[in-house]
């Protein structure tokens, strides 16, 4: 009879502060350039939205590292240590890294997302298919600061793996919407929870690459206009949370490479003049200034591998699509 399924356990370090929400757009919606964090994007409609834009044709990033993990999560493997822990960062649903456990063969699974409200019924449900297999939600901003806290480590020496090898997970080129700077930090700080465990740990990371600017933009431009709901809808959302007054209609979405800075921009673009008010403030926008909403960096191969050894991790393994539209790093701390 197969073990039954232990309920997975949930840290909660992160509390919104809703006062410092408000600020926070404030400030960006004052500053000039004006600008609003991508986090924002994700309400409950904008994670709907984001959901149908991996489902677009022009959308590649989702289906290319899918392939690459179905192709080469084997060899992967080979570089991975069994038994380690693995650490998810930006779990969400969890898919991503449930396709790997059968290959990774992790003796523990930590979901790190902002919320864990939202991992629960994903975690419930993965623990039910993988009876045995200790996990951890861990509800935590790690764009703010990425360590283990006291309570998860306690936690995995109560599962007797806190010697274990440690693979820190961070699929989907999440990489590429912090700045190469914020980029290099975060790393430098992954690699130090990959040393806290035992030997043979290290980062599995997904990259996005440069190409033509013919396949990157539709990918943030698509003809369907999913693209362009999602980022207007950051305007719904900063209503509900700031009490601004956008007006999504007045707002064309616009998306490019910019290729100095080896990035995706994603903007929203004033159509007419118009005044945008909320409880304490107001921000005069010209007819076509711009509202900076994302960016997102594209890094070709030996520029990121530089990135990886630069934040302290050995000599990478690397693997990509046939077309070397993406990449998949495993860097050993």
């Amino acid at each position: 009879m197969p073990p039954l399924p232990t309920a997975p356990h949930f840290v909660q370090l992160h509390q919104t502060d809703h006062a410092a929400v408000r600020a926070e757009l404030a400030a960006g919606l004052q500053a000039r350039p004006a600008h609003v964090s991508p986090k924002f994007f994700y309400d409950a409609l904008g994670s709907r939205l984001f959901d149908a834009i991996t489902e677009l044709a022009e959308y590649y990033p989702t289906r290319t590292e899918a392939g690459i993990f179905a192709q080469h999560g084997a060899d992967m493997a080979r570089h991975v240590p069994q038994g380690a822990v693995l650490i998810d960062l930006g779990a969400g649903s969890c898919a991503k890294a449930a396709r790997l456990f059968p290959v990774l063969r992790p003796a523990a699974y930590v979901a790190v997302d902002i919320s864990v409200d939202y991992l629960r019924e994903a975690m419930g449900a993965l623990q039910q298919r993988h009876t045995g297999l200790p996990m951890l939600g861990l509800g935590m901003d790690f764009s703010a600061g990425l360590a283990l806290p006291g309570a998860a480590t306690d936690w995995l020496a109560g599962q007797g793996v806190e010697r274990a090898p440690r693979c820190v997970f961070y699929p989907g080129s999440s990489i590429g919407n912090f700045n190469p700077a914020e980029a290099l930090a975060l790393l430098s700080q992954a690699r130090a929870v990959c040393a806290g465990g035992g030997p043979g740990g290290g980062l599995l990371i997904g990259v996005d690459r440069v190409k033509d600017t013919a396949i990157l933009e539709p990918a943030y431009d698509d003809p369907l206009g999913v693209t362009a709901a999602f980022n207007r809808n950051l305007l719904l959302h900063a209503n509900a949370l700031l009490g601004t007054d956008f007006a999504p209609a007045r707002w064309q979405h616009v998306a490019f490479f910019n290729d100095t800075d080896s990035r995706i921009e994603m903007h929203l673009r004033a159509d007419g003049a118009q005044t945008v008010r909320w409880p304490g403030g107001e921000r005069h926008f010209a007819d076509g200034e711009r509202l900076h909403t994302e960016n997102s960096y594209k890094w070709r191969p030996d520029s990121f591998d530089a990135l990886l050894h630069e934040a302290g991790f050995g000599p990478a393994a690397h693997w990509t699509d046939e077309r070397g539209w993406f990449s998949v790093f495993f860097a050993p701390a």
